[in-house]
């Protein structure tokens, strides 16, 4: 979440830029994380999109996948609305959809349960970008509410980032969107153009940092008979694999997932000492939206036009023959 300051930094950031904006919330989050300690570290990694932007030059690589799918291991729906056709410098909404069952807990950093948290990042075409407030419709207005959007760099206006949001508010989130003008940018041309989305639910099971969290299964890391399980005053516990051969493992267990292995039991390397707890996941959905010329439109009018007329034309001189051929044939 979000805390008050950051939130009153970014909502008046006239004086800042987008890459300032981003270092600014980075910055936040961190000295945040550092000074709450180890074990409100996890839950403050809560579908944090961000993260993306410190560690990835593009949040899409080049086979297809969105990054955040490195940290959120399970694979969870995402859908993605959008026109088929938009005209150039309107304005239109983009709607992501990151369902789940809202009776769902997840496990937090401190091993406690709570709601889940939501994130989402919208990759559109060049040129698109977030709709400036005095262009958005005031029924457009409503539906967006106090979503706060970030670009991902000032390079690249065109995606767009939300989260973390409360997922019992943040079902479906809207996005106010601004198409280019070709006519003021010779670089942007009418046409077909992807669109791509990635949306979370839930916190991820591995750190940017590429250690894991506290929300996924713990393995066994040595095969053998867990000989001792220590309960820890933080939480958590510290199990203990005897080898045939004598040699000890201790494998630590944070708090939040629950132990399915007792004393005695056998384990190999591998096997799971925990359930999973994760009940959320990543998933990421692609659509198009072609950028439609007004002349394109105005022709396939006149066409349209012109065909429907030259068919009332070849109906009326049909009639006109038949009533020619009908008065021919009463004077014979």
């Amino acid at each position: 979440m979000k805390t008050p300051i950051l939130k009153s930094c970014l909502r008046d950031r006239s004086w800042l830029g987008a890459e300032t904006v981003k270092r600014l919330s980075v910055a936040i989050a961190a000295a945040f994380i550092l000074l709450s300690g180890v074990v409100v570290m996890p839950e403050s990694a809560q579908a944090y999109p961000f993260w993306a932007q410190e560690n990835y030059e593009a949040p899409r690589e080049a086979t297809g996948r969105i990054v955040c799918a490195n940290c959120h291991l399970a694979e969870k729906p995402t859908y993605v609305e959008v026109p088929q056709a938009v005209k150039p410098d309107s304005v239109f909404k983009a709607v992501v959809k990151v369902p789940y069952d809202l009776d769902t807990q997840q496990v937090l950093g401190d091993g406690s349960k709570g709601g889940l948290n939501v994130g989402a990042v919208l990759m559109l075409p060049e040129g698109f970008k977030l709709a400036p407030p005095d262009r958005i419709p005031e029924e457009m207005k409503e539906e967006v509410g106090s979503t706060y959007f970030l670009p991902y760099s000032e390079e690249q206006d065109n995606i767009l980032l939300v989260g973390p949001v409360p997922g019992e508010q943040y079902q479906e989130i809207v996005f106010p969107i601004l198409s280019p003008d070709p006519a003021q940018d010779r670089n942007i041309k009418f046409g077909k153009y992807a669109v791509h989305v990635g949306g979370n639910r839930g916190r991820g099971q591995v750190y940017p940092t590429g250690q894991n969290s506290n929300n996924g299964a713990v393995k066994s890391t040595a095969a053998g008979t867990i000989s001792a399980i220590s309960a820890l005053d933080a939480g958590g516990y510290d199990v203990t694999v005897t080898a045939d051969s004598g040699a000890t493992t201790t494998i630590s267990v944070p708090a939040g997932p629950e132990l399915i292995v007792s004393e005695g039991d056998a384990i190999t390397a591998g096997g799971l000492l925990t359930n999973d707890p994760n009940v959320g996941g990543f998933g990421q959905a692609d659509t198009e939206i072609v950028l439609q010329s007004p002349g394109r439109i105005k022709g396939l009018m006149a066409f349209i036009a012109a065909v429907m007329l030259t068919q009332i034309m070849l109906v009326l001189k049909k009639k006109q023959v038949e009533r020619v051929q009908a008065a021919e044939g009463l004077s014979l």
